[in-house]
């Protein structure tokens, strides 16, 4: 007899869903033939652009100069008044809930241009009123103390974030005159002068900065040290070694100007080196033309440009779930890809993070960082590009076998993979996380001999994910998050990218459990489904149903994957629209959606399910 899911697999709804997702996907190409997606617009990056820009365009008026950036200070000052929440506050992106952070940098942009004369046609003080009745809510009061309290409480040991937020309230004079030394008091330091030393012993001190934003380390480290130096041999130390590290942030920032394509990052180097005095070096001349390239018409700024290679990859292995990914792209539509994709490995020693060559970043810009996930994505869909050929090109296979090399040295000693580096400290991007370490075990099982030669790393990922298992099933992913969930974590996103390398029972009736009653899931039981959520657990359990041996489990996996598919058909307007949701998190869990996440994770969805009905 028939089962609900075999029935609805052989149905002409899930075909039209299938295909028309995939359509969708397909047709989101561009003209290059591969995928850059749209990542949502960004309150925080667009309040640090404008400061890092006003603070340039004050020093030219101070000189008697033409200011510069007036149309994209006036056209973000705009997008920012659109987008305020009704109690005074922003979020991360315009569907997100408030928060702290990304207020006071909207708040205090917005005050220190409704100062400048030249700008008070733009209608702001009420909307910097609003902000700070709401941040005051949240802090107890807009003083330096209260501020940096608030911060302090929110990010803890890590000041990747709370140093740069303080920094930029201050140059925007929240705090009084920013050259006052009193002001910065409340401002942790910064050790720049690490970064005079060797690269290699980063991970020997203890580093108050994820690995990747050692450009803010120097910049905002410098400018505090201008306005208040600290005393004694650190003092002395610290201005020794200003003209070197400034050399060291020149060397490490990309030919376009962009630190890690990130605008907040970028705007935080520049504003602290124009408030320096520094508006004329190479590095803030640099990072204003990225600045002023990177807004958008309507006047916001994106988090990052792209990711690129991220979607590409995202996009390929969606398409090949099923196994027959030449179904989807031609012989020559796969060849422009992986050629594409070759072309993005780094070759050299990365200047920013001294990573070695073979790694792959997110994007194909300069300011992109080679990193574990990207690199396994490539590696899995080079091979997925190739499935259907007798011998894969020599140049592919060099590539991977490089590229699994890279990943086995950046295994941590607790056998899981961190994002970039491996270790400088204990700070999240620099230890293990278990859904970038399956990812890795995904990518090694797609080259066989190459997962031979990486048996000891291979067990060891293997053994640190059944360490990390939580006690319910589930593990919990580095960069996506939810912003239901009660510790805004995504169980779902990491558990299923998890079992699709491990096909772990009790993860898989984990997921189950999350499903609602509709058929929709969310980060976990009780929490609001999305496209995205559903569709990687569907995929996730249509890998379990598959291939366990446990026909109970299978039943079950079944009977979740048919009522999954029903909520996407509605949710998708049957694989024609996709809304999409912030799961996304960039560094300290900055909010972010991407229009391709929710086509592509159907995509997959649609095609890993569909071997079922063939199985049968």
């Amino acid at each position: 007899m028939p089962t609900p899911l075999t029935d609805l697999l052989s149905s002409d709804a899930f075909a039209t869903m299938r295909r028309q997702a995939r359509e969708q996907l397909l047709a989101a190409r561009n003209p290059a033939g591969h995928w850059t997606g749209r990542l949502s617009s960004s309150a925080l990056s667009t309040a640090t652009a404008i400061n890092a820009l006003r603070l340039a365009d004050e020093v030219a008026i101070s000189r008697n100069e033409p200011p510069q950036f007036t149309s994209e200070i006036r056209r973000g000052c705009g997008w920012l008044l659109s987008t305020q929440l009704a109690d005074g506050s922003w979020g991360d992106t315009t569907s997100s809930p408030g928060n702290l952070s990304t207020t006071l940098l909207a708040w205090s942009s917005l005050a220190a241009v409704a100062e400048r004369k030249s700008l008070t046609q733009v209608e702001l003080a009420a909307a910097v009123e609003r902000a700070a009745r709401r941040i005051t809510d949240w802090t107890g009061g807009l003083s330096v103390t209260a501020i940096a309290t608030a911060l302090a409480t929110a990010y803890g040991r890590d000041q990747t974030f709370q140093v740069p937020i303080l920094t930029h309230v201050l140059l925007a004079n929240r705090f009084g005159d920013y050259r006052q030394a009193s002001a910065w008091r409340a401002v942790p330091p910064l050790p720049f002068e690490l970064a005079a030393l060797p690269q290699n012993w980063f991970r020997l001190v203890d580093m108050q900065v994820v690995s990747y934003a050692l450009p803010a380390l120097i910049a905002i480290g410098q400018v505090r040290h201008t306005f208040c130096r600290t005393g004694g041999p650190v003092g002395w130390l610290r201005h020794a070694t200003r003209r070197k590290t400034l050399k060291v942030l020149q060397a490490i920032q990309p030919a376009n100007g962009g630190f890690l394509e990130a605008t907040p990052l970028t705007s935080f180097v520049m504003m602290s080196l124009v408030a320096m005095g520094l508006d004329q070096h190479p590095v803030s001349r640099l990072a204003a033309s990225f600045l002023a390239g990177a807004a958008r018409p309507d006047g916001s700024w994106p988090i990052d440009t792209n990711l690129a290679t991220w979607n590409t990859t995202t996009a390929v292995a969606a398409l090949g779930a099923g196994g027959n990914i030449a179904a989807s792209l031609s012989t020559d539509d796969r060849r422009l890809i992986r050629d594409w994709l070759l072309a993005q490995q780094w070759r050299t020693v990365h200047p920013a993070t001294a990573a070695t060559p073979g790694g792959w970043a997110w994007t194909d810009l300069p300011g992109g960082v080679p990193d574990t996930d990207d690199t396994s994505g490539v590696v899995a869909a080079l091979a997925t590009l190739e499935s259907d050929s007798t011998a894969r090109s020599t140049k592919a296979v060099a590539a991977a076998e490089d590229g699994l090399a890279w990943l086995a040295t950046l295994a941590n000693r607790d056998g899981g993979l961190p994002t970039f580096c491996r270790g400088w400290g204990r700070l999240p991007f620099d230890t293990s996380c278990p859904d970038i370490t399956a990812h890795f075990l995904r990518a090694a099982a797609a080259w066989p001999l190459a997962y031979a030669r990486h048996h000891k790393t291979v067990r060891a990922a293997q053994r640190y994910l059944r360490r990390t298992q939580r006690g319910d099933g589930s593990w919990e992913p580095l960069w996506f998050g939810n912003q239901h969930h009660p510790t805004q974590a995504n169980p779902t996103y990491g558990t299923a990218k998890v079992v699709l390398a491990t096909q772990d029972a009790r993860a898989a009736g984990w997921l189950i459990a999350a499903q609602a009653a509709d058929g929709g899931i969310g980060a976990g039981p009780g929490i609001p489904a999305t496209i995205e959520e559903t569709a990687l657990a569907i995929e996730a359990l249509a890998e379990v149903a598959g291939h366990t041996q446990d026909r109970q489990l299978a039943t079950r996996a079944s009977e979740a994957i048919a009522r999954g598919l029903g909520w996407l058909l509605e949710a998708t307007a049957s694989g024609t629209t996709f809304p999409a949701t912030p799961i996304g998190l960039y560094f300290a869990k900055l909010w972010y959606s991407e229009s391709l996440y929710p086509i592509s994770f159907t995509v997959a969805a649609c095609e890993r399910t569909a071997t079922l009905q063939q199985a049968t």
